[in-house]
């Protein structure tokens, strides 16, 4: 009987899992390095209701740096997985106060009503994917 590692579909979901956790890990870096390098785009959108939306940024910017490279390490991809999804749907309200205020970006940016449906539908496609990364087996 063929072993569960040995079946070709089960070492290609395998191979697409650890794929996509890398990139994923990659992207949660850079956007987290931009926290610090371009402050001022992220802090237009911090609900009013935390008050120091620079520590909020930066603070967001450190966990999704530590997210990505927790993505990027097979033998942390699991829980690094399971904690961004967690992550992503804590964030969310930024987004959502940005789409019900009409806020702008820091660089005058404002997202049209499709842009905040395709952002969201973008954030629940990202929860699903570490949802699925976070499930390996």
């Amino acid at each position: 009987m063929e072993s569960h590692r040995t079946d070709p579909r089960s070492i290609v979901m395998h191979a697409v899992r650890a794929l996509l956790a890398m990139a994923l890990g990659v992207f949660f870096i850079r956007v987290g390095l931009l926290h610090f390098t371009d402050t001022d785009w992220f802090e237009p959108i911090v609900p009013p209701i935390l008050g120091f939306s620079r520590f909020w940024v930066h603070l967001s910017g450190v966990i999704e740096i530590v997210l990505g490279v927790g993505l990027i390490i097979p033998a942390s991809q699991k829980p690094s997985a399971a904690a961004t999804a967690l992550f992503l749907v804590l964030v969310y309200p930024a987004n959502l106060n940005m789409w019900i205020n009409n806020l702008s970006l820091g660089d005058g940016t404002t997202l049209t009503l499709w842009g905040h449906v395709i952002r969201l539908a973008l954030q629940m496609i990202a929860i699903a994917f570490c949802l699925w990364i976070a499930r390996k087996r």
